[in-house]
């Protein structure tokens, strides 16, 4: 199981070439991978979204135990969300020197100041990992990031699992077809915004997917959305400035746009600055938050997914903060984490840029982004650290273990990509929802899983910058 190619086609080329049209073809007539992407000659054009020809292997000892911690990552999440001292001290020297995660936490401050109008809270995260190959062979599974905005995939991967069992019955591979998991993240993702909103209490209340300008991935939208009006839920897609310009709160806080009244908002865009163009989407930003509405995530969740809350949470005795005379769950947890370090200003922060200097190839160094593409490595990181060395700047970084997974052997296929055997990398997400009312925990589940794969020539990116590509896990 060392390579995902079956060994009796991996080097006939034209039989490659065959499953690659085979596989597009399954793709694009069966509607299963959609996606946007901008071309030179148009603002749009509808394609399939890149994925790989074979499933990749994965240690079904790991897949397992990725799926069987995520509802106590889905459980950290929310203690930690209702924590605002702790959010305080974990990020006070980030706000210091980061303006946007500053801009976020402003916000924050204000809801904890006035208090939240929805004691609702719905949670849509995903737990990515990869996994840490040691000396011996065996593999660990390593925490890359938690996302708690806009973790998105949950309905295209929902997808996957059709077109790679295609592709392996036309490949003569009847048997490993029917090894492909059932994956259905979409229909999970769906259930908690529906008990949202079911918990709002209103039949004429809307679901608002508060959306980019031009969403390149909207067929991953379109999944919830038809899995939300299968229930009779119904849905509107809306932009910070639409929110802007017709949003508003009545006496009771209930939050109308465009002169309906939404019970949730379902965010699938405001985690990068680049999101807010104006004061005005901040502004419309702060009027969601105060709203009655059901926010998904809240803004206190939304913090919760920083990178340098990750690095906190792996701080000697933090866990144990939140679960109490729960060592099994403190246990679970911490051994996803891997290697984590402050940059904050002090001994232990000088000592790990001395550390990461020293040893460049050895570490990651993370700013508090999400998106992909953000990270850097090596010479570059170097560069970065030599700079901010000296200064305050240097806390809105933290340093991570680099992971070092197994490489496999896989055709990445891409619109107008040469079809060519690739030395590729995966990434496994996880996904986890939960809904809370009050005190009551009313429903926290793992919905379904994500593997993406890249080429190994790339450090970092995921499928929405372009650089990875879906997959499906291969258990074995």
């Amino acid at each position: 199981m060392a390579n995902a190619i079956p060994e009796k086609i991996r080097m006939n080329t034209t039989l490659l070439e065959n499953l690659a049209e085979v596989a597009k073809d399954a793709a694009l007539l069966k509607g299963v991978l959609m996606r946007i992407q901008e071309t030179p000659n148009s603002s749009e054009l509808v394609t399939y979204a890149p994925f790989t020809l074979f499933p990749t292997p994965v240690p079904e000892a790991v897949f397992s135990q990725a799926l069987a911690v995520q509802t106590h990552f889905n459980t950290l999440v929310d203690k930690i969300s209702q924590d605002a001292e702790f959010l305080q001290d974990a990020l006070a020297s980030t706000i210091e020197v980061d303006d946007f995660t500053a801009r976020l936490f402003k916000i924050h401050q204000q809801i904890v100041k006035e208090g939240t109008s929805q004691s609702v809270v719905c949670g849509l995260n995903r737990s990515d990992y990869m996994l840490d190959q040691a000396e011996d062979g065996s593999s660990s599974l390593k925490q890359i990031e938690i996302n708690t905005i806009a973790a998105s995939f949950g309905g295209l991967s929902s997808r996957t699992p059709d077109v790679h069992r295609h592709i392996l019955q036309v490949a003569g591979q009847l048997e490993q077809s029917e090894r492909i998991l059932d994956n259905n993240p979409v229909a999970g993702l769906a259930r908690a915004v529906a008990k949202a909103w079911e918990l709002y209490g209103s039949e004429k209340a809307v679901v608002m997917f508060l959306v980019e300008e031009a969403p390149r991935n909207i067929f991953d939208h379109r999944c919830v959305e038809k899995e939300l009006w299968n229930r009779n839920i119904p849905t509107m897609r809306r932009r910070f400035d639409d929110v802007s310009k017709t949003g508003s709160m009545d006496q009771d806080k209930r939050l109308f746009v465009d002169g309906q009244e939404v019970a949730v908002v379902y965010f699938r865009n405001g985690y990068m600055p680049q999101n807010y163009n104006s004061e005005k989407d901040w502004d419309a930003r702060l009027m969601m938050e105060r709203s009655l509405a059901v926010k998904c995530p809240d803004i206190s969740t939304h913090l919760v997914g920083t990178k340098k809350v990750q690095q906190v949470l792996a701080t000697p005795g933090v866990l144990e903060k939140f679960f109490p005379h729960q060592p099994q769950v403190v246990e679970q947890i911490r051994a996803t984490f891997a290697g984590l370090y402050t940059l904050d200003m002090g001994p232990e922060g000088d000592q790990t840029v001395a550390m990461a200097l020293a040893a460049p190839d050895r570490f990651v160094l993370k700013p508090q982004r999400e998106g992909g593409g953000n990270n850097f490595y090596g010479s570059e990181m170097c560069e970065v650290l030599q700079e901010v060395k000296d200064g305050t700047e240097r806390a809105a970084y933290i340093l991570m273990d680099k992971i070092h997974p197994a490489p496999v052997q896989n055709v990445l296929l891409r619109r107008d990509a040469p079809l060519q055997i690739s030395t590729c990398l995966s990434e496994l997400g996880v996904f986890g929802t939960y809904v809370r009312k009050g005190e009551d925990m009313v429903l926290n589940e793992c919905v379904g899983h994500l593997l993406r794969t890249k080429s190994s020539e790339h450090s970092d990116g995921g499928v929405a910058s372009g650089v990875a590509v879906l997959d499906n896990p291969l258990l074995f």
